[in-house]
């Protein structure tokens, strides 16, 4: 490395570990940030929406606070979207659902499931908001399934100047406007396909060779409706396998053992040292989708708790080549992990997101609240899956270049003209924005 990337690396590095900013003492969803903003403000309708909005010189809006870098942060004002939170209406016809954008998917799952409808995927936490998952691409698994964006089919937002503006599918801006980064406006409601509710069981194997994953990878992700692989880096183990299945699948049996795992005695938790009670049923009980689709149930501590993320995304084709990659470097990293999740989503067509026109596999790091060390490793693993096309999530940690972002993304400058036509003046921009974008 020459002394000029040298120093573009380290600064990048600094600014991202500089995010104990203390201002308010509102924190995100993991506490390792403190918001920067002067207030935050909680808009019940539209129309305090609106004042807000006007009053504000550089607001972002917060959803569920789960973003871990300043994606959603402001030295000025921030504007929750926690109180927008209804399903406003049902189009049979269409196989929509209209909601307000603050909703989280735990709630919105239960008023569907009432309805006798379901959304094709949910994310591992059902406590999510809907707008704060779509606007970063966030995504559950299955080998057909996309990311929790590609079921928006229609978005309103709130601009600058507090007129609404309203996108549906078809439209020449839709698919760039979905995963927005909070850089075009502050989305009110949102438009998502829904199907008819089903039900879904979910097996659990552990103790799988990652030697399988070299000419199996592919057959092990088909197997469920969605399949999710653990791993603590230890011996070249896949420390559990999570398979769900839908109950009107043909392969539904149930069986002991799985390219060499063994299925699972008991209920477990992904962080093995960690209870399952928070975890949703396994053991091949069946459940409503809402409730065996993510991981964790709605009403208990998700995932570890005080903990950090990173997540890096690569073209599905790359997928052992990549896990290999990262297992070859595995001791630097493994004093700092809880976790490692592997997922797939199917390709999209939406600008921004990481499985823009490529099936795509997800290798997600659940870290100890360790923000020195993680951020320090952080560049180690970047590195290892640079050869593979590597890009991170956008709401979670991470260091690559802005470079590196843009080149990764065929639709970035398309992205970047749109963010300057909707936002000229650019009102909704931040530290993170004017780094990244």
């Amino acid at each position: 490395m020459n002394r000029q990337e040298f120093i573009k690396q380290s600064s990048i590095l600094f600014m991202a570990s500089q995010i104990h900013i203390p201002a308010t003492s509102e924190t995100n969803w993991a506490g390792n940030l403190t918001y920067s903003a002067k207030k935050i403000v909680y808009p019940t309708s539209i129309e305090e929406l609106r004042k807000e909005v006007l009053a504000a010189k550089q607001p972002k809006a917060l959803g569920s606070k789960h973003s871990f870098n300043t994606i959603a942060n402001s030295t000025d004002t921030l504007i929750s979207t926690s109180k927008l939170d209804k399903l406003l209406s049902i189009d049979r016809q269409k196989m929509w659902v209209w909601v307000e954008s603050g909703i989280k998917y735990g709630t919105l799952g239960l008023l569907l499931d009432k309805e006798g409808f379901a959304l094709h995927n949910l994310a591992s936490l059902p406590h999510i908001s809907v707008a704060g998952a779509c606007a970063t691409a966030t995504h559950g698994s299955g080998d057909k399934n996309g990311n929790l964006s590609s079921a928006v089919r229609g978005i309103e937002m709130m601009k600058a100047d507090g007129t609404l503006e309203r996108w549906e599918q078809g439209h020449p801006d839709f698919n760039g406007v979905v995963v927005n980064l909070g850089a075009l406006g502050i989305v009110t409601k949102m438009a998502l396909a829904i199907q008819p509710k089903f039900e879904v069981s979910q097996f659990v194997f552990e103790n799988l060779s990652m030697n399988q994953l070299k000419d199996h990878f592919d057959e092990i992700y088909q197997e469920g409706y969605s399949v999710s692989m653990f791993t603590h880096w230890e011996k070249k183990l896949i420390n559990q396998l999570w398979i769900k299945k839908r109950t009107d699948a043909k392969n539904i049996h149930p069986v002991n053992t799985y390219f060499g795992a063994t299925a699972a005695s008991t209920h477990l938790h992904p962080i093995k040292i960690n209870s399952p009670v928070n975890c949703t049923d396994q053991m091949g009980i069946s459940g409503p989708w809402y409730e065996r689709l993510p991981h964790f149930k709605m009403g208990f501590t998700p995932s570890n708790g005080a903990e950090l993320q990173a997540e890096y995304f690569v073209p599905r084709k790359y997928a052992y080549q990549a896990i290999m990659a990262v297992e070859a470097i595995h001791s630097i990293f493994v004093p700092y992990l809880f976790v490692t999740e592997i997922r797939s989503m199917a390709a999209d067509e939406l600008w921004l997101s990481p499985a823009y026109q490529q099936d795509t596999i997800a290798i997600h790091f659940t870290w100890k609240p360790d923000t020195k060390n993680v951020m320090a490793v952080l560049p180690k693993i970047e590195a290892a899956l640079e050869p593979y096309e590597v890009k991170p999530h956008w709401g979670k940690l991470f260091t690559l270049s802005p470079q590196k972002l843009h080149a990764r993304y065929p639709k970035f400058k398309d992205f970047q003209a749109l963010a300057k036509r909707l936002d000229p003046q650019g009102h909704w921009r931040n530290e993170f924005l004017n780094r990244n974008l």
